[in-house]
């Protein structure tokens, strides 16, 4: 069946539909990983997007429900060069296109998405249509995608209730618990509770809607707050409760969205990049000791160095190619925040090691007291 992908400018490309034969209007962004394309499927960060796969042929691997990062599929729409409908590998358990079909998911392949990634670079983010319908009328559909905007997401991501996780579950190593880490969810990838259990944490994930005073009260060892979808200036009545958890003494360590969320708390401001950071080798800079890791990224706005407040933080990472902010410390307070993913997947490991420094940050080896 032939589909179409219609972006705002009016550029129109014409491939075959995969996946579910649905109309879905989104924002279309892209992401350089080689591989991951399921954990990036199943990304919650990716929630009011439609992601372009910049390599060529994406499935080759099939789908292992083992690695996906959240329990369904977020991305409105899927956009290949190549699909592999034919996948080699002992741990497949479907195909891509079929996991695309379960979980309702618009793909088109068959497009040139090296032309569409730089028509990206060129012009930055665009709004775009996949549709499979042949008789598209352009003056209906450039003024909907123009009006379109990702709004709401977080909410929509996020669970609903508190849940509790033990060493010992998704998979991770059973071991005596040493901390209690309480978790803002506001879009988390498995991974995060996965690298927090593997390192003797018990977790209490709460839902975004949260209550500062009700985590402060549970008594946890430290807190995370994670990753997650769209504008964080949205997310006012959060950035309020996260302030609270600033300043309540407890260490606090903050991923992607919630280091955005994070800075806006502290009287920063952020900005919508023109085409995001999304992809597993972008590099990063600590600025103490001067190493460079190759980092996981998956976000589209960055908090603003220059409206920081000199005596709230300071840079701790910055991106090597175009110096954004990657990295924050609080002064005076036991908090830290990364722009990018050290829980690795889909990506290097290189800066898995600061889930060692978050758990320096609350006090070293001991056993739970709570």
């Amino acid at each position: 069946m032939k589909a179409f992908l219609i972006l705002e400018d009016g550029t129109i490309f014409e491939g075959q539909s995969v996946g579910a034969a649905k109309e879905v209007i989104s924002e279309i962004v892209f992401n350089t990983s080689m591989t991951g394309y399921l954990e990036v499927l199943t990304d919650p960060s990716y929630a009011g997007q439609a992601v372009t796969m910049t390599y060529p042929l994406i499935g080759n691997y099939g789908v292992c429900y083992q690695d996906m990062e959240s329990a369904k599929g977020w991305p409105d729409g899927f956009i290949v060069r190549e699909i592999s409908r034919m996948p080699s590998n002992f741990r497949s358990e479907a195909s891509l296109e079929n996991f695309l079909e379960k979980n309702e998911i618009a793909g088109i392949c068959g497009i040139d998405t090296r032309a569409l990634t730089k028509l990206l670079r060129e012009k930055g983010t665009m709004n775009g249509m996949i549709t499979t319908r042949e008789d598209y009328r352009l003056d209906e559909i450039l003024p909907r995608l123009k009006e379109y905007r990702v709004t709401g997401v977080v909410e929509r991501v996020s669970r609903d209730s508190i849940e509790h996780f033990e060493p010992g579950d998704l998979g991770s190593e059973k071991k005596p618990a040493q901390y209690k880490v309480a978790v803002i969810d506001v879009g988390t990838k498995n991974n995060i509770i996965r690298c927090l259990l593997q390192r003797g944490c018990k977790v209490d994930v709460y839902p975004s809607n949260f209550q500062a005073e009700e985590v402060i009260a549970s008594r946890p060892d430290g807190i995370m707050v994670t990753n997650g979808p769209g504008d964080p200036s949205e997310c006012v009545s959060i950035i309020d409760q996260i302030r609270l958890l600033a300043d309540s003494g407890i260490p606090v360590f903050a991923i992607c969205l919630g280091h955005q969320l994070m800075a806006l708390a502290h009287g920063a401001k952020t900005y919508k990049m023109k085409y995001g950071h999304r992809g597993a080798n972008h590099p990063v800079k600590d600025l103490h000791s001067g190493r460079v890791y190759i980092s996981s990224q998956n976000h589209g706005y960055v908090v603003d160095g220059d409206s920081l407040d000199a005596g709230a933080a300071r840079p701790w990472f910055v991106n090597v190619n175009d110096g954004t902010v990657e990295g924050l410390e609080y002064i005076g307070k036991p908090v830290k925040t990364v722009q990018f993913h050290p829980e690795a997947n889909a990506g290097p490991k290189d800066s898995e090691i600061l889930f060692e420094e978050f758990i320096a940050m609350m006090g070293g080896n001991r056993e739970c007291q709570n």
